[in-house]
């Protein structure tokens, strides 16, 4: 019966330890998600010369929640009547990707298969469905900033070096559609 009593207090060190690391983690994870949120807010307060919103806001046609938010650099009328993705198409982009912190997240550029820069990816298999929601709505030669926010991005969970909660930036190009046939 003497040691049920040093059991308890053994039991109780053990957990009041490990509560505390979570509260540690939770601590780290929450100013994280915190400056996300912030960053990303300020983000959709910017406005371009004329004094409209920077950022177009792109709703995905199959899920009214999963929204990116994108800004094109090319004039979309020469590259309107240029082929776009479907959400099955596989497609040929060059990125470049960064945390809100501005700190790098992960870029084409040092890839040279299948081609100089390009990544080559199926759009509803393997890839965020923020990349997905985006490269939908561009043509063949678009270049454009986008937002994916952690929600249709990499979510609440860490995975790899990227943390949970991580608002993106991307800059793409969508530089081509392999395999794109159209059938009458």
């Amino acid at each position: 019966m003497r040691k049920l009593p040093i059991i308890l207090l053994l039991v109780m060190a053990i957990s009041a330890a490990f509560t505390s690391c979570l509260e540690k983690d939770d601590d780290s994870s929450s100013s994280w998600a915190k400056a996300n949120k912030k960053w990303l807010e300020e983000q959709l307060k910017m406005k371009d010369d004329d004094g409209k919103s920077f950022y177009t806001t792109i709703v995905a046609p199959w899920d009214t929640s999963a929204k990116v938010y994108m800004h094109w650099y090319n004039d979309t009328n020469k590259t309107k009547g240029n082929l776009k993705p479907l959400y099955t198409s596989t497609v040929d982009v060059k990125y470049y990707g960064r945390y809100y912190n501005r700190q790098p997240l992960d870029s084409s550029y040092a890839r040279t298969s299948p081609a100089d820069s390009i990544f080559r990816t199926r759009l509803n298999g393997g890839i965020i469905t923020g990349w997905a929601v985006a490269l939908t709505r561009m043509h063949i030669g678009d270049s454009v900033r986008v937002i994916v926010p952690y929600n249709v991005g990499y979510g609440t969970s860490a995975y790899g070096n990227v943390k949970a909660y991580s608002n993106l930036q991307f800059e793409l190009k969508l530089v081509g559609i392999p395999y794109y046939e159209a059938k009458p």
